[in-house]
């Protein structure tokens, strides 16, 4: 079934061709094997090409099928419908033969290599990986089968061009969709491999590389059918580039942002859940998608923030801290004997180190300032705790602690005050704390403060 149009054919008598610099014409890209050579001022067909007429003969004839043709008596030859009797026979056959060659592929595919699979204890890579694939490779199968046996009808050039192309259309087809879904199965593998690491990137990384792969495989599908459609490719790539540099001068944006969602799956800078601080952006992640990452603020609204933004950005992730550090500054009032505030800082010591979730080989406790209305006393510690809301807990607890501490050994803190110092009024006291208390007293107040650890059970 090809044809050869006459427009197509060179106009100059004297044509060379271009890649051989000869006198030659070649009929068909199909079979380039027959051609044209210029001999004696005429076109005539090359030794070449009557050299291979075995060859394509025995193409078209496979198995020596032409010696069956041969049997066919004379009534097969008559005509019905443009097509002869035998024909009619022979597409017949072909149909029988198709259903029949159909169903011993599935029947090789589904009870016997399947239950060698399982008998083997592979049921699961049969289950997830054969039958998925089975339906469209036995039709792939087929439609190869059909299109060497179906020469040998020898239908009419029209007709029989355009049931090859149909079936050399379907075999790309088929091609395409087996490939389909050996993706959703390779994105499934992915998965139970994601769910094993730490690391929830993992998990929105799957479905992006699994649209990505499911992309290329419906283009190279299209490639593979323009190519059985004798489209040309080249010219069409080159208008695509060019239509493709247009439309990414003018969606310069959405590039931008796609290749930074790459950069992100790439570094990993935060993971799904982190806590992360960029900018004026401060939430938990939520999604990382192709254009943007949806990002849960702590006002509980929603912010969606374009990756290409985000990966030119420093970002501060809070969700990779070890630990976390409470800093704060303990105010004293400044009639507190120096032996109660060295007693107090030992306490504050001794509450970090029985605290089940403290750092305990780094924090810094001491009488660090003299301020305009107090004595600081610095407390820098570290939590070791994986959430906010354990930080927070921990944080009450100790606070708790510091002050029952105070209150034992009689501590006061002091707070912004001004003092107007006037002369003592008969029977009237100070508003001033008295601290009558010796050092024994204060160890006393210490141990007994320190003798039972509500920590022991957590």
């Amino acid at each position: 079934g090809i044809f050869l149009f006459e427009e197509d054919f060179p106009q100059d008598p004297n044509h060379i061709d271009s890649l051989t610099n000869k006198h030659r014409y070649e009929l068909s890209d199909e079979y380039p094997e027959i051609y044209l050579v210029k001999k004696k001022n005429k076109w005539l067909y090359s030794d070449e090409t009557a050299k291979a007429v075995p060859l394509i003969f025995n193409k078209i004839y496979p198995l020596g099928s032409y010696k069956l043709i041969q049997l066919i008596p004379s009534y097969g030859h008559q005509k019905f419908l443009g097509l002869q009797t035998w024909q009619y026979f022979g597409i017949l056959i072909f149909i029988l033969l198709s259903i029949l060659m159909h169903k011993m592929l599935t029947f090789i595919i589904e009870k016997i290599f399947l239950r060698l699979l399982f008998r083997f204890g592979l049921k699961k890579i049969a289950s997830n990986l054969i039958i998925p694939i089975a339906k469209p490779l036995s039709f792939f199968l087929l439609a190869l089968l059909i299109s060497f046996m179906i020469p040998m009808l020898q239908l009419p050039i029209q007709l029989g061009k355009y049931v090859m192309l149909v079936i050399r259309i379907s075999m790309p087809v088929f091609l395409t969709i087996m490939f389909y879904k050996l993706v959703d199965i390779l994105s499934v593998y992915m998965e139970g491999a994601a769910a094993k690491t730490e690391n929830t990137l993992d998990d929105q990384l799957i479905p992006l590389v699994s649209k990505m792969l499911k992309g290329i495989v419906f283009i190279f599908g299209i490639i593979l059918i323009l190519q059985v459609l004798s489209v040309p490719i080249l010219p069409l790539v080159a208008s695509l580039s060019i239509g493709g540099v247009a439309i990414a001068l003018a969606s310069k944006d959405t590039i931008e942002n796609f290749f930074g969602s790459i950069m992100i799956f790439v570094d990993r800078p935060f993971q799904v859940g982190d806590w992360i601080t960029s900018g004026n952006i401060d939430g938990s992640v939520e999604e990382v998608g192709i254009r943007s990452t949806r990002v849960r603020t702590f006002r509980n609204s929603l912010m969606y923030v374009p990756n290409g933004k985000l990966a030119n950005n420093m970002i501060d992730n809070h969700g990779l801290r070890v630990y976390r550090r409470y800093h704060t500054q303990l105010a004293l009032m400044y009639d507190t004997p120096p032996e109660l505030i060295d007693a107090f800082v030992e306490g504050l010591k001794k509450i970090v180190e029985r605290h089940p979730h403290t750092r305990k080989d780094s924090f810094e406790i001491h009488l660090n300032e003299l301020g305009a209305f107090s004595i600081n006393v610095m407390f820098y510690i570290f939590f070791q705790v994986p959430t906010w809301s354990d930080e927070l807990r921990c944080k009450h607890e100790i606070i708790r602690d510091i002050l029952n501490l105070a209150k034992q050994i009689g501590v006061h803190f002091a707070f912004p005050t001004q003092t107007l110092h006037m002369e003592t009024f008969p029977d009237k006291l100070g508003l001033s704390p008295t601290y009558e208390i010796g050092e024994e007293q204060v160890n006393g107040k210490l141990n007994t403060f320190f003798k039972v650890n509500p920590y022991e059970n957590k």
